[in-house]
């Protein structure tokens, strides 16, 4: 491969188009103010470099970012690019990594609101993000050992999966479809109204009126602490370990639960045929 090493650039387009080259240890930053640096560029590899100046990485077709840094300033970085792997690596630009395919992150820090939205097939390993809306109408993703905070994630995606991790968001999986979460802690309000296919194994679900308005609901083995007016108008198969504070209004299925402070049914707009059984 090609070296491009030790350098700075703030120009636009500073390395537009480049192909199978080795960005090391470069600047992108200074006076210029450049945008697009790394645009159209295929087969690279970015290792041990900073970036202060925006929308890099667009369009970029197999590549590599290690070690490397996007602070603040890189505004929208990673968008519509494909076949790309990021390890050991800080994001801090917002709105990053859209609109991308096959995409691997593993052991980063990630600060970025609106990040991931309309992706195919992510995985993300041993990283924390923080992230206002998080993954948005995006598809295939896996998620191992993440701590995630933030607000109203995962909303409208499809087929995803979470193992080993601590998610403290609201309105987590809003219309989400095919999503299977394991090992895990969810803590937020109003988990997952008006989802598909939502299955819940082994996990500790914390805060105020959870899972409602779902279809195709499945709870294995978990605990509901602080959960109130729970499974409103849900179609629902629960096995619940401990304690619920509420249920309100399960429209089909059964939730099998060790105790609940309150069993509600009363001011349905719809059938409630949902039972609940005390094991």
């Amino acid at each position: 491969m090609k070296l491009v090493a030790n350098k700075v650039f703030d120009e636009e387009r500073a390395l537009y188009g480049i192909q199978d080259t080795e960005v090391k240890n470069v600047l992108f930053a200074g006076p210029a103010d450049g945008e697009s640096v790394l645009k159209e560029t295929r087969n690279i590899i970015i290792n041990g470099c900073n970036f202060s100046l925006r929308y890099p990485v667009w369009h970029a077709h197999k590549y590599q970012m290690i070690n490397s840094n996007m602070d603040e300033k890189t505004r929208a970085p990673i968008w519509y690019s494909n076949d790309g792997v990021i390890k050991n690596s800080v994001i801090n630009g917002v709105k990053a990594v859209r609109e991308c395919q096959n995409t691997y992150i593993e052991n980063c820090q990630i600060k970025s609101t609106e990040f991931g939205w309309k992706t195919k097939n992510t995985e993300i390993k041993n990283s924390e993000i923080v992230s206002e809306y998080i993954f948005l109408e995006s598809r295939d993703i896996k998620l191992n050992h993440v701590r995630f905070s933030g607000k109203y994630s995962f909303q409208y995606v499809e087929n995803l999966e979470i193992n080993d991790s601590e998610l403290n968001t609201k309105d987590a999986f809003w219309h989400s479809k095919n999503v299977t979460v394991k090992n895990s802690i969810v803590k937020g309000e109003y988990l997952a109204w008006f989802s598909d296919g939502l299955t819940l194994i082994n996990c500790k679900i914390i805060g105020t009126q959870p899972l409602c308005y779902c279809k195709n609901l499945k709870l294995i083995n978990c605990e509901m602490i602080d959960c109130d007016l729970s499974f409103e108008y849900s179609d629902v198969d629960a096995d619940i370990v401990g304690h619920v504070d509420s249920i309100k209004n399960p429209h089909s299925g059964v939730i099998r639960v060790e105790s609940v402070g309150e069993i509600i049914y009363e001011d349905a707009v719809m059938p409630t045929n949902g039972k609940v059984i005390i094991k």
